[in-house]
């Protein structure tokens, strides 16, 4: 099927599974004409349907709870149920069950398509594998409180980055949430935590098009704000012909080698977190120098492999698979699927200005 095609039936598949927003998906094709980059994070479906047809090489490997839309913005930081602060994947609205070698391959085509690249997709590739593999040996969250602290200066959040987070807050419009989901908001909130308001907001990219509503409430002296969005099953899912599978959510969210987000739940209709002024993304392209390029791919690759490592006996099949295939297996992937991405987003564009 084409784009506009796959387009089209996603959209359509999209509106069984919530109250689809009709000017958000609007707003949502115009921002995949703004770059490949952005192309590329709005239409998972579109990978989710056609990266086997495009690099057939990564079909054959072992498969794993994995992240699927694997990109460089799709990392952040939270706090865990210490309170120590965490980073890694922070966005789960894809996770499926799919060969392990595709969300190394969606990382490594973001990289390639990301803003401002510093580094050669040769190193970028060698910077995320060399990540997954020792994620994959030796498995644990990343924590900038003891192991990570050279990631601290770059999360910091200044008096503007505040500020600017607020006045973001104080212009969501008013909105009347579904009582279950005002139930759930209600719910997310610590004990004689006071709502203010309900609002809703137009928020990312790939789920663009899906519910938001916020709780901004008052709680011990200051304001504290929760987000519900509509949870909709994985794309991967509807692109192959499976069954939806909403529990894999939490199952990847809360692995085995993870602190996970002590504010992060779902009851499998909407997905309730936690915003702050200081859940903060590390983005690649936001930062000059290839030295720190290269960490933070690392990292990502790191994080990526401690996930994949979760279910028994996992990492050692991956490991298996790796070593047998040929060394340039990512470098030469990575080449086809941004290529291939790059010509998509062309087309995107010529028939957007149809």
């Amino acid at each position: 099927m084409s784009l506009n095609g796959d387009t089209q039936a996603y959209e359509r598949w999209l509106a069984t599974q919530c109250d689809v927003l009709k000017h958000d998906l609007k707003h949502k094709h115009k921002k995949m004409s703004r770059d490949a980059f952005v192309f590329l994070r709005a239409t998972y479906y579109r990978w989710a349907r056609k990266i086997l047809d495009w690099c057939p090489e990564v079909a054959k490997a072992p498969k794993v709870r994995a992240i699927g839309d694997a990109h460089t913005e799709n990392f952040g930081i939270w706090r865990d149920g210490e309170g120590r602060l965490v980073w890694g994947v922070n966005d789960f609205d894809e996770a499926a069950v799919m060969p392990y070698t595709l969300d190394l391959l969606r990382l490594a085509t973001s990289a390639a398509l990301a803003p401002d690249p510093e580094l050669s997709l040769e190193e970028s590739c060698t910077a995320i594998l060399a990540g997954y593999r020792e994620g994959l040996i030796t498995p644990r969250p990343i924590l900038l409180d003891e192991r990570e602290i050279w990631m601290r200066d770059y999360v910091v959040i200044t008096d503007e980055d505040r500020q600017a987070f607020w006045d973001e807050v104080k212009n969501y419009p008013d909105a009347e949430p579904p009582r279950s989901v005002k139930a759930q908001l209600i719910a997310s909130l610590p004990k004689r935590g006071q709502v203010v308001r309900f609002c809703t907001r137009v928020k990312g990219t790939g789920g663009l098009g899906r519910p938001r509503y916020v709780a901004v409430a008052e709680w011990r002296g200051g304001q504290i704000v929760r987000e519900a969005k509509a949870f909709v099953p994985s794309a991967w899912n509807w692109a192959r012909g499976l069954s939806p599978d909403r529990s894999i959510f939490l199952k990847v969210a809360t692995g085995r080698f993870r602190s996970p987000d002590p504010l992060l739940d779902t009851d499998e209709r909407f997905i309730c977190r936690r915003i702050a002024a200081d859940s903060k993304k590390v983005e690649l392209g936001s930062h000059a120098g290839s030295k720190l390029q290269h960490k933070l791919l690392h990292a990502m690759g790191f994080d990526l492999g401690g996930i994949h490592a979760a279910q028994p006996r996992h990492a050692r099949c991956i490991g298996e698979d790796l070593d047998e295939r040929r060394a340039s297996w990512l470098i030469s992937a990575t080449e086809t699927a941004s290529a291939t991405i790059k010509k998509e987003h062309r087309e995107w564009r010529a028939l957007m200005k149809a």
